[in-house]
């Protein structure tokens, strides 16, 4: 019995002079976090379909073997299982081995539902001295409010300022993409995330401003993009997708309504988004980065024509309900439709495919002032095609219907 406790003696002082063994110590690692300082580049592909593509550039240096990896920042409404992480400069010595999205944001009612049955701290006024004094309690629940035992009593709607010893480990403070990795790379790694978020659209603008004589039209067109995806991009590579991309699910998009923009300017301004075909839709990609912000709504100027030939034309429609076993003058005083028709074409400083938008169309008026006469939605319209605007109904034409 005597030599069994020196051995376990002796093997004890080694212990605690050598420490535990290697294996044992490299289980315990601190997660990693990856933050926008990091980032090298980004891309947003922005659908106008409430949906971006998003491509997040950053340097990385992540231990060998097995690490959990923190990677912060990302847009509050992204798609989780969108998700995709490569390395650019070694591809093949990285692996992840799994990957989650941590939602559950720190707020004040999850703060206190974490700390249910715990002490906390109280900060209250004595109402001799006005002075702030700490009172320790335990948070006994909190349904409709938090109820605490201060003492032997149990007390609700405490004045108090409720003070928490920390943040819990399962609570952040914005969303974070975690991964488990498997890293066989000494030096850092250029690391691009993809996903796809909710929250970004655009859509198309445009102002036409018709002559005196409605024969001649200025027309400028602007991208408005509206981001309430939850996350800024800041000098960022951005690309417009235009076209009906097929999606599994509809998602309802709010449109604010866009700025107004008189412009008048004679010179043709160079623009600032270079158009390609792509697939079966039209790309269009902004020539210098650009920051879209967090809760923004960014417009871009996408072409300028002026001097663009237009034909005003008045149309009564005929209506096959009307004539079913009647005879005879059917309607009288019937409104009469007032349209304007322009051709994309580019000898007209136009020619390149329109995305699907809103035409508003102005005038001015005997006094030099501009008017708001109409406005109507165009589809995406191809090059060489002709687009019609509806402004309205005439005032001094009117039609009737018989049937003979």
């Amino acid at each position: 019995m005597l030599r069994n406790s020196c051995c376990f003696a002796v093997a004890l002082a080694l212990l605690l002079i050598c420490g535990p063994p290697a294996h044992a110590a490299a289980t315990v690692k601190v997660p990693l976090a990856s933050t926008v300082a990091d980032q090298t580049g980004v891309t947003i592909t922005i659908y106008n379909s409430n949906l971006g593509l998003v491509k997040d550039q950053r340097t990385i240096r992540l231990p060998q073997g097995g690490s959990e990896l923190r990677f912060m920042d990302v847009a509050a409404k992204i798609i989780p299982a969108s998700v995709a992480i490569q390395s650019r400069n070694d591809s093949s010595s990285l692996e992840i081995l799994e990957q989650n999205y941590e939602y559950d944001l720190l707020n004040p009612e999850k703060l206190l539902n974490k700390y249910v049955g715990k002490e906390v701290q109280l900060y209250q006024k004595t109402p001799y001295t006005d002075k702030e004094e700490l009172v320790a309690a335990t948070l006994l629940a909190n349904n409709d409010g938090p109820i605490f035992r201060i003492g032997d009593g149990v007390t609700f709607g405490h004045p108090g300022r409720v003070i928490f010893p920390g943040v819990p480990a399962d609570l952040i403070s914005k969303p974070t993409l975690v991964w488990l990795l498997d890293n066989r790379l000494a030096k850092p790694h250029q690391v691009e995330a993809t996903y796809l978020t909710e929250g970004i659209s655009w859509r198309s603008d445009y102002v036409l401003t018709l002559n005196a004589k409605d024969t001649l039209a200025d027309l400028a067109g602007w991208v408005t993009i509206d981001n309430q995806s939850g996350a800024s991009y800041r000098n960022a590579l951005v690309k417009l997708v235009a076209g009906d991309v097929n999606r599994v699910t509809e998602i309802v998009q709010d449109k604010p309504e866009g700025k107004v923009y008189f412009g008048n300017s004679k010179s043709i301004a160079a623009p600032q988004f270079k158009e390609q075909a792509f697939f079966e839709y039209h790309l269009y990609t902004l020539q210098r980065p650009s920051t879209i912000k967090e809760n923004q709504t960014k417009q871009i100027s996408l072409l300028t024509a002026d001097a663009v030939p237009v034909r005003k034309e008045l149309l009564f429609r005929g209506a096959p309900y009307y004539y079913q076993n009647q005879y005879g003058e059917l309607a009288a005083n019937q409104k009469v439709g007032v349209f304007v028709e322009l051709e994309n074409r580019e000898k007209y400083h136009l020619g390149i495919p329109l995305p699907k938008g809103t035409v508003r169309v102005y005038k001015q008026d005997t006094d030099g002032t501009l008017q708001f006469i109409g406005e109507d939605a165009i589809d995406h319209t191809p090059k060489d095609e002709k687009v019609r605007v509806k402004l309205g109904e005439a005032f001094d034409v009117v039609g009737s219907r018989k049937q003979t």
